[in-house]
């Protein structure tokens, strides 16, 4: 049996703009992350990842056309960098605040020289709660920079095919570097999905076998879940449908038709949140309708005791009330009072009258089906 989940964490509150502010200003965090830059070079023979300090003067050892090179960044500390961003990268001062207020929905822009893209990389934390990360993308003709607000390794899938040489990853240009991220990102939401599907069909089984009061908190947890992986799918399905329909010269035709395929991998989640939340209702149903049933076999069971007590309890109210036939004192008749209360043996006959009442109701409800 479900044991009583332990008391949310604290929510985490995303960076929002302060009303009125200038449009374009970068928000460094107080709790962001120290930035770790990584650059990944390759070609169809090549492979080679190195860690720097800077972007400054970055710029220059990416021209050859040859080369793909991947800019990963983890952590969003670093006002250096986005100043190099803006300066030597010219990157739009409206890119760089969506890059830093990690608050972004999934969309897809054009500018002049890169594309830029945001993602939702959805995990699941130590303490069991729901993570929800933004990671950025600019894209230029032979270059993709990420950045990711945590240090988290969610792109270890695409690290390992660089690394391994093999498929297109590295033949394919930076656009498709950027589809299968993207992809690892939406494959993660499948385990996600897959993860409560199973739990609820336990939750299931076990409201069958006996509802508890903990799986009801484990139901709304996961519904709730739901409601941010759905808000979060259907924005990433309207990005990808942007980008096949974008006319970008960074994106390759090669690039959508591998596009299409995470299309219809997000149109796929949205089917599976709306299917869970409904085996959610339905569990939640369950439960009510399996406490309610509960209710009323108990009211059903006081009820059967209620009705065999209340002749019994009329019967000893009755007696219990004292009104003797004659005056114990004076040896005086008393008119109308009770005859039998020195009856001889008149105790027993009254509660053997009690119990042949008792018996008789038992007997009635037991052919009426009551003890069923």
């Amino acid at each position: 049996m479900g044991k009583e989940p332990k008391k949310g964490k604290k929510k985490k509150h995303h960076n929002v703009p302060i009303a009125g502010s200038s449009p374009g200003l970068v928000y460094i965090d107080e709790s962001a992350l120290p930035s770790v830059i990584t650059l990944h070079s390759y070609h169809a023979g090549h492979y080679l990842c190195q860690k720097i300090e800077s972007l400054s003067g970055l710029k220059a050892h990416l021209s050859d056309p040859q080369n793909t090179y991947w800019i990963d960044v983890k952590g969003l500390k670093s006002e250096a960098l986005f100043e190099v961003l803006l300066l030597e990268f010219d990157i739009h001062k409206l890119v760089l605040e969506d890059i830093t207020r990690t608050s972004e929905r999934p969309k897809y822009e054009e500018y002049d020289g890169y594309d830029f893209a945001i993602s939702r990389m959805l995990y699941v934390d130590e303490e069991n709660g729901l993570g929800n990360e933004q990671v950025s993308y600019i894209l230029m003709k032979n270059v993709l920079f990420t950045f990711q607000e945590g240090h988290i390794n969610g792109m270890d899938p695409v690290r390992a095919r660089l690394k391994a040489g093999k498929g297109n990853i590295r033949t394919a240009g930076s656009s498709y570097l950027m589809y299968a991220v993207m992809d690892v990102v939406i494959d993660k939401y499948f385990f996600m999905l897959n993860t409560w599907g199973d739990e609820l069909d336990r939750i299931d089984d076990e409201l069958i076998e006996k509802p508890d009061r903990s799986l009801v908190f484990v139901i709304q947890g996961i519904k709730r879940n739901l409601i941010s992986v759905r808000r979060v799918a259907w924005a990433e399905r309207d990005k990808l449908n942007d980008i096949l329909r974008s006319d970008s010269p960074f994106i390759t035709d090669q690039t959508k038709m591998f596009t299409k395929d995470a299309y219809d991998h997000s149109i796929q989640i949205i089917e599976m949140v709306e299917s869970l939340k409904e085996i959610c209702i339905s569990n939640m149903d369950m439960y009510l309708s399996l406490i309610s049933n509960r209710m009323n076999q108990i009211m059903k069971v006081l009820t059967i005791i209620s009705s065999i007590f209340i002749p019994l309890t009329f019967i000893a109210g009755i007696y219990g009330m004292n009104f003797a036939k004659q005056d114990p004192v004076t040896g005086k008749d008393l008119p109308d009072n009770m005859p039998e209360l020195y009856t001889e043996h008149g105790y027993l006959y009254t509660m053997a009258v009690m119990a042949l009442i008792a018996l008789v109701q038992v007997f009635y409800f037991w052919r009426k089906g009551w003890f069923k």
